[in-house]
């Protein structure tokens, strides 16, 4: 595995530190990188798994730290999550890095070059974090290259210490994006600025020395047109060039096969697809199934395949909810059964399976404990490896017509979508509701005409024979329950 992903990978994101801790706790040895062992290592690779996303694995700031120790809000947010938390459980932020060294608590460089080896003797890949818009006040950039810095005058830093600091005699801005106050342990890199972006080309080709991919942390940040609207004249003259093609061309240079996933709102995937990201987040995605009608989602899915499998399908991460916690278990299902067989990356978050409900700020070590759901784990990697097996995202996709009946509506709570490829024919049916739904999903392939099928479920072996006439036109008559899905594989009767 070590040097390319899939096509389309299915990623595995754990909060390293957190995970450590809970191994540590079982085996009753401190544990780092190179001591976990086989079975911690099976537990998160599952069949179907393509590659595991180790959040948060780079060298903290200790002063970030002390800050986070002294902001009320967050120690509020801390003691929300985990009630007796105690100060030596908050590491400090992972997006708060003072260098691009693995932490030693974790076992360091070999600590992180045993992991990538347990993953590769998987066939696992090995993705890590990459923040390109700030760093640590600490971070030895600050005194050694302040010009990679958007950097204020002494007036600013009296006027405005929020949002200035004043490091080893150079005012420098603290990081931030356009639509909400500074933050207060980081500070701001120049994305206009020649020396920045070769600078970063170079940390990114040291990191892929060491891994397979990079998930780059809120990259649309770095555009020049979000960049310039956020620091203004503060930033210098608008360069001609993007950040994003400058950087990943140098890197690709000496990795050419190197991952690189975009962290991206705002409606700026394809601009970030454009500039060379091989996936960007599909935030929207993520926010109609939650939160809008199975319409939107069906509207959602009408973009040009290419398009989607570049982007990332996620039911939570770490910035997000807990999947649990935002939906009941049946809806739960049905959205990871329509995640998983959409075309693009997918990723799941480690205790996603299992059924945690508490979303735990990236700062701390420890979680508390939730009992896990053996049922909903089996479910998922059932979902996983029977998609997996199948060889169906190897084909081309499209959304499926569904038609209804004049006093039956229900079909619009159905989404279908196809697989067709060298595996076969795949169907897909989500009825995205709490309540029944029926319809007919016309199968679009002609070639099924004047012959027997026999669909057969991918998760439960449940099988169907149907005529390939009925199946092109009116179509697979559906009838499925609240949250109810099938995901068949169609193929000659006998």
């Amino acid at each position: 595995m070590t040097g390319e992903l899939p096509v389309q990978p299915v990623v595995h994101e754990v909060n390293t530190r957190v995970w450590l801790r809970e191994i540590a706790a079982r085996t009753g040895r401190i544990t780092g990188l190179r001591d976990v062992p086989k079975d911690a290592w099976d537990e998160i690779t599952p069949h179907g798994v393509d590659a595991v996303w180790l959040m948060g694995v780079w060298e903290r700031s200790p002063e970030g730290r002390s800050i986070a120790l002294r902001d009320p809000a967050l120690r509020e947010a801390f003691t929300d999550a985990v009630p007796d938390i105690r100060e030596e459980e908050i590491a400090g932020s992972p997006y708060c890095i003072r260098r691009y060294e693995v932490d030693a608590s974790l076992g360091g460089a070999a600590g992180l070059a045993g992991a990538r080896a347990e993953l590769d003797r998987r066939g696992v890949g090995l993705l890590l974090d990459y923040v390109p818009n700030h760093v640590a006040p600490d971070n030895p950039w600050t005194w050694e290259h302040p010009e990679y810095f958007v950097r204020g005058g002494d007036e600013d830093a009296r006027r405005d210490p929020a949002a200035f600091l004043t490091v080893a005699g150079n005012v420098l801005a603290r990081g931030r994006d356009p639509f909400f106050p500074p933050w207060p342990d980081v500070v701001q890199l120049n994305a206009f600025a020649p020396a920045l972006r070769e600078a970063t080309a170079n940390v990114l080709g040291h990191i892929g020395d060491v891994c397979d991919g990079v998930r780059c942390d809120m990259a649309m940040l770095l555009t020049n047109d979000v960049f310039e609207r956020t620091w203004a004249d503060l930033a210098g003259p608008r360069p001609q060039g993007e950040f994003w093609p400058a950087v990943l061309a140098g890197v690709r240079g000496r990795h050419p096969a190197m991952t690189f996933v975009a962290e991206a709102y705002w409606d700026l995937e394809w601009v970030l697809q454009q500039q060379g990201f091989d996936f960007c987040y599909d935030k929207r995605l993520y926010d109609r199934v939650l939160n809008e009608s199975p319409e939107a989602v069906r509207q959602h899915l009408l973009a040009d395949e290419a398009y989607q499998r570049r982007l990332v399908r996620f039911l939570e991460n770490h910035d997000e909810p807990r999947a649990a916690y935002t939906m009941t278990p049946a809806k739960e299902r049905a959205a990871a059964v329509l995640i998983a067989t959409l075309p693009g990356a997918t990723l799941w978050h480690e205790g996603q399976f299992t059924g945690r409900r508490t979303r735990l700020p990236v700062f701390l070590d420890r979680r508390p404990d939730e009992p896990a759901q053996a049922e909903l784990r089996a479910f998922h990697e059932r979902l996983l490896a029977a998609v997996h097996r199948s060889g169906m995202r190897g084909g081309r996709w499209r959304l499926l017509d569904c038609t209804g009946w004049p006093d039956n509506a229900t079909h619009r709570n159905l989404i279908a979508s196809g697989w067709v490829g060298p595996a076969g024919r795949f169907v897909t049916v989500v009825n995205l509701s709490d309540a029944p739904a029926q319809g007919r999903v016309r199968l679009p392939w002609p070639e099924l005409t004047a012959a027997t099928w026999t669909l057969t479920g991918l998760l439960d072996g449940t099988r169907y024979t149907r005529e390939g006439d009925e199946l092109t036109d009116p179509g697979l008559f559906v009838d499925l329950e609240p949250w109810g899905t099938h995901v068949l594989s169609v193929g000659p009767t006998g």
